[in-house]
């Protein structure tokens, strides 16, 4: 089980002797390491389970890495992917990294880097989702798009910033001075500027449907997520 402090790493390897040196490296280390030794069962995986960094080989039986991280990134799973191959030269590296991978480790490669890498990638959520979907709603960050219950809505640019905020922080809890530091570098117009954006942003988003989505966590800020007991 997860603690708040561990690290958990999904490994996509299909050598065998491969996948058990760096499992049992990584949780010497303390970081926990799940294993699937195919692309199909590997994209189950990533896509369900709540990982800090998928460590995925680049070619795989049933399916390769490449499609792999263009699925993950294509349905909005941020989870960041350092990418193991044998394959070096630049044009695979740049299949790689437009796939939606954030890092890149030739095969073969010291366990002490591929620590190092992973710790640094656990740090921070994947900067090439394409798409957030949430319940009814999903946000098209390539098309700067929005769709609620296959209704486009259109925002404000503000009110674009604000969801791309709070989307790619999903389903945590955002503070009102981190929006407004994107916002307005921390110095908002007049003191009521955030209120009236993030008022004006519930009337397009939540307003006309069933569910809310934007929710105030009092004494805390602003969420986007799954929940009804949002105020």
């Amino acid at each position: 089980m997860k603690t708040s402090a561990s690290i958990m790493v999904l490994l996509i390897e299909d050598d065998m002797d491969i996948a058990a040196t760096v499992n049992d490296f990584l949780e010497l280390e303390g970081i926990e390491c799940d294993h699937a030794y195919d692309g199909e069962s590997g994209l189950d995986l990533a896509k369900t389970g709540n990982y800090d960094v998928i460590l995925l080989d680049l070619m795989l039986p049933f399916r390769d890495g490449v499609s792999i991280c263009e699925e993950l990134r294509g349905e909005g799973v941020d989870t960041p992917v350092l990418m193991l191959t044998a394959r070096d030269t630049l044009d695979d590296k740049l299949e790689g990294f437009q796939a939606g991978a954030d890092d890149y480790l030739v095969k073969p490669y010291a366990l002490e880097e591929l620590l190092m890498r992973t710790r640094v990638l656990s740090r921070r959520r994947s900067g090439e989702i394409k798409k957030f979907i949430i319940e009814d709603l999903e946000i098209d960050f390539e098309a700067c798009s929005i769709w609620r219950a296959n209704q486009e809505i259109k925002v404000s640019p503000t009110g674009w910033l604000i969801l791309e905020v709070l989307s790619r922080n999903s389903p945590k809890v955002v503070s009102r001075a981190k929006l407004e530091m994107a916002l307005w570098k921390g110095e908002p117009p007049d003191s009521n500027a955030l209120k009236t954006h993030l008022y004006k942003l519930r009337k397009r988003i939540d307003k006309p449907f069933e569910k809310d989505l934007i929710h105030t966590v009092a004494g805390q800020g602003i969420a986007l997520r799954e929940e009804e007991n949002g105020v």
